[in-house]
């Protein structure tokens, strides 16, 4: 996929992990487990933006970095209101610091993830809706990214980002 910014979950030191962490740091290489460990890290809600490194050959110039929140016990009545759970926002906030800084940097076409789905555990149908609303907002109110994806691991995520526009668009 040739797009501008990849959008990665990361975890708050940025020095890589598992799932898509681990994938876009074995992509871009070792120059981006050298460059982030000069960042300082990157608290929940927040994002940074590194330069894409060997990604740079597949088209995309820059990896935004941005930590989910942890879904936890505190959060686990999954039926409230969304933006209802202090994860709700820290959420929220991942998409809209990753776009702020997609723009700020002249990328016209960004890669989500579903962040916190994984081994975060933040539920997927809610992650979904909480991500496709903040981006559809972010999209009426600016001229870039012109273009967003959201990158799903399975069919399954797919259809729930599908059902979450559908409803969005409903």
């Amino acid at each position: 996929m040739r797009v501008d910014a990849v959008i990665n979950a990361a975890n708050e030191s940025l020095l890589g992990g598992g799932g898509v962490d681990g994938a876009i740091h074995r992509a871009a290489g070792p120059q981006l487990l050298e460059h982030n460990r000069t960042v300082g890290g990157c608290p929940t809600g927040e994002a940074r933006i590194t330069p894409a490194f060997n990604l740079a050959g597949h088209g995309v110039r820059h990896i935004v970095h941005t930590v989910g929140p942890v879904w936890s016990g505190k959060d686990t009545d999954k039926s409230a209101p969304l933006g209802a759970s202090r994860a709700d926002v820290l959420l929220a906030s991942c998409y809209d610091e990753s776009l702020k800084l997609a723009e700020g940097h002249g990328a016209a076409t960004v890669a989500f993830p579903a962040i916190s789905t994984g081994v975060y555990c933040f539920p997927k149908t809610r992650a979904a809706k909480i991500a496709v609303g903040r981006v559809l907002e972010w999209l009426a109110g600016h001229n870039q990214p012109e273009k967003v994806v959201f990158c799903c691991f399975s069919d399954d995520d797919a259809g729930i980002y599908r059902q979450a526009i559908e409803g969005e668009a409903g």
